[in-house]
């Protein structure tokens, strides 16, 4: 963890906003998914931050890469791009998947020279796969419970159980080879059991395919959903480890090859947010504290991602619920209405939010003027 020291000299140096990713962080985030789930490879959620100096350190520590979009599988690319040309194809066939169940034709047409591991989940993308890519492999991603998930994704992708095998077949019918099955619990998802329904389900299509006579699945992609300790309500990793290892070992024999798509798991907890007071009022009673970051720049993961960050104060001293907002002129703007905070803060003072590296600097804007937060990486 960062101290608050490091953090009040780096503010001094660079200034505020301030988002600080923790190299050290990372890597330990990576062995310890390696150590509690050593069967299963890592293809790091390339969306949850796209930082190149991430993306290194992941690749260093030896990730794979979920990307959704192709500005995200170039920056998987550039740091393969020197590679020999038979190595770097081999490395991308290995350790990419463009895990969008979606995809624009353009991507299509550009991902077809890579020959790449992708996603789809309905005939249509078949069609397009086989038109625009058809050196691809597939994965099916099925719809499966995101009961509890802070962030739930059935609604939008995934086949239903009914149709999965026929959509293997049509897919087998129009040339292409449908290599596994994948599927997504919701993101930070804290009900465990999604994982053990997901497994179950992805085993009774496994068995189903074989008994209709499609014998080439070798892999299964367990997703993303992996929950990040934001707060003491979130069970350890190593519980929900357990389950899944208990569940592969039961229904997957060891031929078969298991990916994970972490993002947030690996990435939230390498990020802090520092942040200065610009302004101070008082409304209707109560304390309001005006920043200079907010839900337009690093704080966006309270919009799109549904997560609350807590907001700590350098200084010590009594304490009140305030609210705290951000620097543009939308009311929108709010980056908590009930943050217990020292009443004794004033402008000039620091703040920082811990656990803020995932969903966040993704997502900032230059609304209303604002820059970004000065990205500062440590321990590279």
């Amino acid at each position: 963890m960062i101290t608050a020291d490091i953090l009040l000299q780096l503010a001094e140096t660079h200034g505020t906003p301030l988002f600080v990713i923790d190299h050290d962080e990372l890597r330990n985030n990576y062995a310890m998914f390696k150590q509690y789930l050593p069967r299963v490879q890592a293809y790091y959620a390339v969306k949850a931050n796209p930082d190149p100096a991430i993306i290194k350190t992941l690749f260093d520590a030896g990730a794979s890469f979920d990307v959704a979009s192709m500005p995200e599988f170039r920056v998987v690319y550039d740091i393969i791009r020197d590679m020999p040309e038979k190595e770097r194809q081999q490395w991308i066939w290995d350790k990419i998947i463009y895990a969008n169940p979606i995809k624009a034709n353009e991507s299509l047409v550009e991902l077809d020279r890579y020959k790449p591991l992708v996603t789809f989940d309905n005939r249509e993308e078949i069609i397009k796969i086989k038109e625009f890519a058809p050196h691809s492999g597939l994965a099916l991603r099925l719809r499966v419970p995101n009961t509890g998930a802070m962030v739930e994704l059935s609604s939008k992708f995934g086949a239903g159980p009914g149709e999965a095998v026929d959509l293997i077949l049509e897919a087998e019918k129009e040339g292409l080879t449908v290599e596994g099955l994948s599927f997504h619990v919701g993101s930070q998802t804290t009900n465990f059991e999604n994982f053990v329904q997901a497994i179950n389900l992805a085993a009774h299509i496994f068995s189903e395919a074989r008994e209709r006579g499609y014998d080439k699945m070798f892999l299964l992609d367990i997703g993303g959903g992996f929950p990040a300790p934001y707060d003491d309500s979130v069970r350890p990793f190593s519980e929900l480890a357990r389950k899944i290892n208990a569940e592969l070992e039961r229904l997957f024999p060891p031929e078969i090859e298991i990916l994970a798509e972490p993002g947030r798991f690996m990435v939230a907890t390498a990020g802090t947010a520092v942040s200065k007071i610009i302004g101070k009022a008082v409304r209707d009673g109560k304390l309001c504290y005006y920043i200079d970051d907010g839900v337009y720049h690093t704080f966006s993961g309270i919009i799109f991602d549904h997560c609350q960050y807590r907001i700590e104060a350098f200084k010590q001293g009594s304490t009140q619920i305030c609210t705290v907002f951000g620097p543009t002129c939308d009311a929108l703007d709010v980056i908590s209405m009930a943050e217990e905070l020292p009443i004794n803060l004033e402008r000039g003072d620091l703040l920082y939010s811990r656990n803020i590296g995932a969903y966040s600097g993704a997502s900032s804007t230059y609304f209303n003027g604002f820059p970004p937060a000065t990205v500062v990486h440590i321990n590279l």
